[in-house]
């Protein structure tokens, strides 16, 4: 049996959950992280996709039991506001680098649309060298600030839109909405790059992740000021972070053996795939896959059935 999702109703707020923290500038994803775990007693956590200091907005936090599910988000579309400046390139793509080139823009606005249209789909995307990426085992950020320089495999991302919001002297405002793993800063290099000017990033601010949006974020600030009981009152269920999977609803009889890692038979009407399980009285039982004749538990998040509903279940 499927359900929609909003229609499952939830359990109470607990620590295992998921916090939409808007990142302020010049801090990074994993400084921002260690706030969030200081403010939440030291609570394991893990975040579901990296921004640059440079960069502010949504970082979704999971807390607990969600980390188990943080995938769901990391393979999420990303969309972001930014602002690009023409006319200066730089060592990192952004406003952090040392300038390297200087342009007269010239004519370059009169080909500023085209130029962002031929962004649009599938692109190559050579990763910057002062990104998080590993090669044996080391960031390659970190050879970039030792001055060494590492062959990079181009990788194919996918850009879905860029719209353009205004223009203010050489500064361009565009609106993005990308696959997981398009850099920003490569994508505004790249801009310069066709455009024959130069350009670099000044401005990123990640305004969505899959269905999560900023507008539902909570500051550091406005978090610190909030009591325990608040806190915890801001977080999403972990669910959120499947939210694009299809859901289905088992009965007790299957959610306890699926609780306890067997595969039970499903129900012609439930979609093949990745699923969100659920028990029927709402419980979130984490994510499953359903093949021809069978629901296997992947990843569980509850761990037992509320003790009436296990009374009740008959798994024989």
């Amino acid at each position: 049996m499927r359900a929609d999702r909003a229609s499952l109703p939830r359990l109470a707020a607990t620590t295992d959950g998921v916090l939409l923290l808007d990142k302020p500038p010049g801090m990074s994803s994993n400084g921002a992280l260690q706030a969030v775990r200081r403010l939440f007693g030291g609570i394991k956590a893990g975040h579901t996709g990296t921004l640059d200091p440079l960069a502010t907005g949504l970082l979704a936090v999971c807390l607990g039991a969600a980390t188990k599910f943080a995938g769901g988000l990391l393979e999420a579309d990303k969309s972001y506001d930014c602002v690009i400046r023409l006319g200066v390139a730089t060592t990192t793509g952004d406003a952090d680098g040392e300038p390297i080139l200087n342009r007269s823009v010239g004519h370059c606005f009169d080909r500023l649309e085209d130029t962002l249209a031929a962004f649009v789909g599938g692109i190559d995307q050579v990763p910057p060298m002062y990104s998080a990426i590993k090669h044996r085992g080391r960031h390659l950020y970190r050879y970039a600030r030792a001055g060494e320089s590492v062959e990079r495999q181009p990788r194919r991302v996918t850009v879905h839109a860029l719209e353009l919001l205004s223009i203010s002297g050489t500064d361009i405002r565009i609106q993005a909405r990308c696959s997981k793993g398009t850099y920003i800063r490569s994508l505004a290099h790249d801009i310069g790059v066709h455009l024959g000017c130069g350009a670099h990033l000044i401005e990123l601010r990640r305004t969505g992740i899959g269905r999560l949006r900023v507008e539902e974020a909570t500051g550091l600030d406005r978090l610190a000021a909030l009591t325990e009981r608040e806190r915890v009152g801001c977080l999403r269920p972990a669910d959120v972070l499947l939210a694009d999977l299809p859901a289905v609803v088992v009965d007790h009889a299957r959610a306890e053996a699926l609780l306890h890692g067997r595969a039970v038979a499903r129900v012609l009407s439930e979609p093949l795939g990745s699923v969100r399980l659920y028990a029927e009285d709402g419980l979130f039982l984490g994510l499953g896959a359903g093949g021809d004749d069978l629901l296997v538990p992947k990843r569980m998040h509850a761990t037992t059935l509320p003790e009436a509903a296990a009374a009740e279940a008959d798994i024989t």
